[in-house]
C-alpha cells in the first residue's frame, strides 16, 4: 500500500519537551516529526536517555510539550483539553511499562489491577459483566482465572507483564504505547510476550508505537523504524528498507552493536562508535530529508546529497 493512502492514526509534529527552567532547561526531545499509520507497527529506536520514553509520555499527557502539536485521528491531544476529551484520550491510548514490578501496584490483587481502568471508565454493565471481561482477557493473556485473588509479588516478572498487557487490553484501546516492554525480561520469556503482542495486533486490529534500544529485538516486529539520537530523529525508513540501507552514521553504530550467532564472527567483528562531531553543520544547516523510497535522513544539504549517491547510485 502507499503510504499517502495509509490512514495517519497519530501525528507527532515539530515536538518539543523541555525539562527544568532559565539556565536549567534541558531539550529533551528537539523538533521531531513522525506519522503513525493505523494498524502499523513502528518502532522508536535509540540508546538510553535518547528522549524515546519521553515521547511516550508526550503522547499520554504526562509529559507537557514545549512547543509543536500531538493529533490523533486529526484532533489536537497535546496541551489543554476538556475532562471528556482528556478521558476518551486515556481510553483510546494505553502504556505497557517496562518495568512490570514497579508499574503494578503490591497492595492490589490482580483482579482489581486489571479492572481498574473498567472502574474508572465504568465499561461493564454490571459485576457479571466485569468479571466476565476480567476472566475472558486473563485467559487472552495465557494466565488463569484463579491468578486473580493473587498479588503481583506472587509472579515472575514475565507473568507481571502479562498482567500489564491484560490491564491495558481491557480498556479495549486503539493505540498502545510499548515502551521496552521486555528488556527487564529473560530471554526466553521474550519471544513469548512480543507473541503475545502481536496476537492482540492481529485480532484487534491494534497500532502500536514499541520503544526499544536494541535494533535487533524491534526488526521481527516492526513495519517501520524511526532511529533517535539525543531527542532528534537521524533516520526513518520501513525496517528492511533501513536494515538493508542503513545511511545515517548512528543509525550504523546501532547496527554494528547487534550481536552476530557466530562466535568467531562476533570476535572478529569491528564495532563502529558514532561521534557527532564528525558533523561540520557551520555552514549547512542539517535538517530531516526524504531522500527517496520513503526513507528519511538527518544531514545537511551536502550529506543528503551523499546518502541519496549510496542509496541509488547514479541516479538509478
Amino acid at each position: 500500500m502507499n503510504q499517502s493512502e495509509k490512514e495517519v492514526l497519530l501525528s507527532i509534529q515539530n515536538l518539543d519537551v523541555v525539562f527544568g527552567r532559565g539556565k536549567k532547561a534541558f531539550k529533551a526531545v528537539d523538533n521531531v516529526s513522525f506519522d503513525i499509520y493505523k494498524g502499523e507497527t513502528l518502532s522508536l529506536v535509540g540508546e538510553s536517555g535518547s528522549g524515546k520514553t519521553t515521547i511516550g509520555r508526550a503522547i499520554i499527557r504526562i509529559n507537557p510539550c514545549a512547543a509543536g502539536q500531538i493529533l490523533y485521528k486529526g484532533k489536537r491531544i497535546s496541551g489543554k483539553l476538556s475532562h471528556k476529551e482528556d478521558r476518551e484520550v486515556v481510553r483510546k491510548i494505553q502504556m505497557i511499562f517496562q518495568d512490570p514490578a514497579a508499574s503494578l501496584n503490591e497492595r492490589a490483587t490482580i483482579e482489581y489491577i486489571i479492572s481498574e481502568g473498567l472502574y474508572n471508565f465504568h465499561l461493564y454493565k454490571d459485576e457479571k459483566d466485569r468479571m466476565r471481561k476480567i476472566e475472558k482477557v486473563i485467559e487472552e493473556v495465557g494466565l488463569l482465572p484463579e491468578h486473580l485473588t493473587r498479588y503481583p509479588h506472587e509472579f515472575s516478572g514475565g507473568q507481571r507483564q502479562r498482567v500489564g498487557i491484560a490491564r491495558s487490553i481491557v480498556m479495549e484501546p486503539e493505540f498502545i504505547i510499548a515502551d521496552e516492554p521486555i528488556s527487564a525480561l529473560d530471554v526466553s520469556i521474550r519471544a513469548q510476550v512480543l507473541n503475545l503482542l502481536e496476537k492482540f495486533q492481529r485480532e484487534r486490529g491494534l497500532t502500536y508505537l514499541f520503544i526499544a534500544h536494541d535494533l535487533s529485538i524491534v526488526r521481527f516486529i516492526s513495519d517501520r523504524i524511526v532511529v533517535i539520537y539525543k531527542g532528534r530523529i537521524m533516520e526513518i525508513a520501513e525496517t528492511e528498507e533501513l536494515f538493508a540501507y542503513p545511511l545515517h552514521p548512528y543509525t550504523k553504530s546501532l547496527m554494528s552493536a547487534i550481536p552476530v550467532p557466530d562466535p568467531q564472527i562476533e570476535k572478529e567483528k569491528q564495532l563502529f562508535v558514532y561521534d557527532k562531531h564528525m558533523h561540520d553543520y557551520s555552514k549547512e544547516q542539517p535538517s530531516l530529508v526524504d531522500i527517496g523510497n520513503g526513507h528519511f535522513v538527518f544531514g545537511s544539504p551536502s550529506e543528503i546529497e551523499k546518502y541519496k549517491e549510496i542509496r541509488f547510485p547514479s541516479g538509478k
